[in-house]
């Protein structure tokens, strides 16, 4: 067994005091490897840059450790048998990743600080935690004494986020025999009887999609904010998600995102901690851990969230196409569309896939990989007369891989697909997921099958639809955006600064100007410090057009009831 304590000496400094005690040590030379990214985060995130003062002991005497890589160290442990390990840890990241100290808290995520002893990751892991005598602690673990938690492995350690306080709320629910715990920590009034009732609800849904659950409780660790924020982050048995401002909790739109993350976050468990790709199976924390199937892992993770929101009846149809809508808008909004797969945009997460990188260049494996698994689960239902869905997927993904610890590759996804859809869909690969054509043609016909149709409209902003540009107006007016082949794009460029049109100067009211039809488009701008006037001219084509998902007028009975067996609503 690893041993891991953590204590501190000053909450308002944020640095956690931690000694790992390597026990039974038969190595001369032992190697100690901190976590470089997290799962559930597909980038380096160099968390020991976080660390101070790395030092190491045996016998009560000091020894050799020395940094072989920007987060790997060499200990020279002289054949003891017992090695300390001692460092500080600073902890000021409040997001669902992070780690977080303060007088009223300890919230740790422990990828981002505790190192693994390497040879021995496999060994059981103890993690005792000095804390004031009446603090609870919310953790996926078991707790086997007092403020100490113990894991099966190094890997279970580290994804077992967990709060300390003596402020925290909670609530526990059962479905199909599983354990449900709610925590809440931070200032709010839940209503406890409403959450659970929805929470129940769409935790039916997921249970009838997969079958079985695979632990037997589960943790939502929620820290609720007194400032806006959204993040959600997946555990095996766990989620953390950051949440604000408190006093909103259960106003119609933050409820709806809190019940929406919550969904998606519990969707993961399956999708992801279980059913993994094979490239991060076992995960390698020192690098990259490049995969092609983000469409899968988060792409059908967005679609799901939301849409068993809609099968379990928290959102009414109408409500789970503004949803959709706006993931719509989103994926319209960025041209990348048309430059990079879903697939590429995937295996390029670890090198952007977080940023808005360059103009064009990517797609979002959520937006894009939602949108896609929309089209797979109506595609399936339609060349099956409903007898298959991406349910049928997914459970199968779950049975054949996660559940007997199988990593999943790019063709075993596609094959099973075609198992279940009984005929070939590798053309929905070859163009939507490997390709980049265009899903609107495919998308309106899937839809129609389910008696509705992706709707276009130009776009109300003049600036946008007609000249194609987007706008930031937070300090000054400035171009953050060009739709390629708009007359725009001759003239503009990205971050020029907007100050007048046509004479006029510009105080967010460019498209009240615009309204007014001006006979031509005189633009003062600032470039580079340097003023510049140009003239745009519309050329009679619309640029970032609104799509939405809307009902047909001539819908048929069966189309109606294809909606039925889609959303499990009448339509």
């Amino acid at each position: 067994m690893i041993y891991y304590h953590l204590s501190y000496q000053n909450p308002l400094t944020h640095f956690v005091d931690i000694v790992i005690t390597i026990k039974a040590n038969q190595q001369q030379e032992l190697y100690l490897q901190l976590p470089a990214w997290r799962p559930g985060r597909y980038e380096l995130q160099q968390f020991a840059q976080r660390l101070r003062t790395v030092s190491a002991s045996a016998n009560g005497e000091s020894i050799t450790i020395e940094k072989v890589t920007k987060d790997r160290w060499q200990v020279q442990t002289g054949g003891a048998s017992e090695v300390a390990i001692s460092y500080s840890f600073f902890a000021r990241q409040m997001d669902a990743g992070g780690s977080w100290l303060d007088e009223e808290q300890l919230y740790l995520n422990p990828i981002n600080c505790l190192m693994a002893v390497e040879g021995r990751e496999q060994e059981p892991c103890q993690l005792q935690l000095q804390l004031p005598e009446e603090w609870q602690i919310a953790c996926g673990l078991p707790e086997t004494g007092k403020h100490t938690l113990e894991a099966t492995s190094f890997d279970a350690l580290v994804d077992s986020p967990f709060i300390a306080s003596d402020s925290l709320k909670r609530e526990t629910f059962e479905v199909n025999g599983y354990t449900f715990h709610i925590w809440l920590q931070g200032n709010c009034k839940p209503d406890w009887a409403k959450i659970k009732q929805d929470f129940i609800g769409f935790t039916k849904e997921q249970l009838e999609v997969f079958g079985d659950f695979p632990v037997p409780e589960y943790h939502y660790l929620n820290q609720i904010l007194p400032y806006r924020y959204y993040h959600g982050v997946e555990h095996s048995h766990s989620t953390v998600i950051t949440l604000g401002p408190g006093e909103l909790l259960m106003s119609p739109a933050l409820y709806k995102e809190f019940v929406g993350v919550s969904s998606h976050e519990l969707y993961h468990t399956w999708n992801i901690k279980k059913i993994r790709p094979k490239e991060m199976l076992p995960y390698n924390f020192a690098q990259e851990n490049y995969f092609r199937t983000g469409y899968v892992a988060e792409g059908i993770t967005t679609y799901y969230g939301d849409y068993l929101l809609a099968r379990s009846g928290f959102f009414t149809a109408e409500a789970y196409f503004e949803e959709l809508n706006t993931t719509l808008q989103r994926y319209f909004a960025d041209y990348g569309r048309h430059n990079l797969s879903v697939a590429d945009s995937s295996f390029d997460l670890w090198l952007d896939g977080y940023k808005p990188g360059i103009p064009d260049r990517k797609v979002s494996i959520y937006i894009k990989g939602a949108l896609t698994a929309l089209l797979l689960d109506l595609q399936l239902r339609q060349v099956t007369g409903n007898k298959a869905s991406m349910d049928v997927v997914m459970r199968e993904l779950w049975e054949r891989f996660g559940k007997k610890n199988i990593g999943y590759s790019e063709q075993d996804y596609a094959e099973l697909v075609d198992e279940v859809a009984g005929q070939s869909l590798q053309s929905y690969f070859d163009k939507y997921i490997n390709g980049t054509e265009p899903i609107e043609p495919a998308l309106d016909e899937v839809l129609r099958y389910v008696g509705c149709t992706l709707a276009e409209q130009q776009n109300p902003l003049m600036y946008e639809g007609k000249y194609g540009f987007k706008i930031s107006s937070e300090a000054s007016i400035k171009v953050t955006a060009i739709a390629p082949g708009s007359p725009a794009s001759e003239l503009l460029s990205i971050d020029d600064e907007l100050v007048a049109l046509n004479g006029r100067k510009l105080e967010s009211n460019l498209q009240q100007l615009l309204a007014l039809e001006p006979q031509e488009m005189e633009l003062a701008l600032f470039r580079e410090k340097q003023l510049r006037v140009v003239r745009l001219e519309a050329n009679g084509q619309s640029y970032y057009s609104k799509y939405s998902v809307q009902k047909r007028q001539d819908v048929t009975a069966a189309e109606k009831e294809n909606f039925r067996l889609w959303l499990k609503q009448t339509f």
